[in-house]
């Protein structure tokens, strides 16, 4: 791949990472419980709370070091799906009074669906892994 390409790529996924480390880490500061309420309140089973929120944490870290890059994003990508179906399009793309809009979500599930598609192995846990010889070698 490009350096250039693999670097932004690498960029992309860091951030992507920290983004949803800390979202997942405020869903558990903020008492999990608490949201596996909201989620029941607008339909959603509660348990599907805990899932997200790790996902989210878990997920977040193992983008940073770059390892499962492509499983952990399409899982959040499907995750911003969710949201932006589920909670965030009746609000509009920029948002309204009542709350706001899906545009945030949509920029993170296209960096999701990105690195899903191409990957990134720059300082990654995954180039590391695969540059490992077979046994029998």
């Amino acid at each position: 791949m490009n350096k250039n390409v693999e670097i932004g790529a690498l960029i992309l996924r860091v951030v992507l990472g920290i983004t949803f480390f800390i979202h997942g880490l405020a869903k558990f500061q903020g008492g999990i419980d608490n949201t596996a309420g909201w989620f029941s309140s607008i339909g959603l089973p509660g348990f599907l709370a805990y899932a997200v929120a790790i996902i989210e944490l878990v997920g977040g870290l193992v983008l940073i070091v770059g390892f499962a890059t492509r499983i952990v994003s399409i899982l959040l990508a499907l995750i911003m799906l969710g949201a932006i179906l589920k909670v965030k399009i009746s609000n509009g793309f920029m948002g309204s009074a009542q709350g706001s809009g899906y545009e945030f979500d949509l920029v993170l599930m296209a960096v999701a669906i990105y690195l899903f598609l191409h990957g990134t192995t720059m300082l990654s846990v995954d180039s590391k892994l695969s540059d490992r010889k077979p046994a029998n070698e």
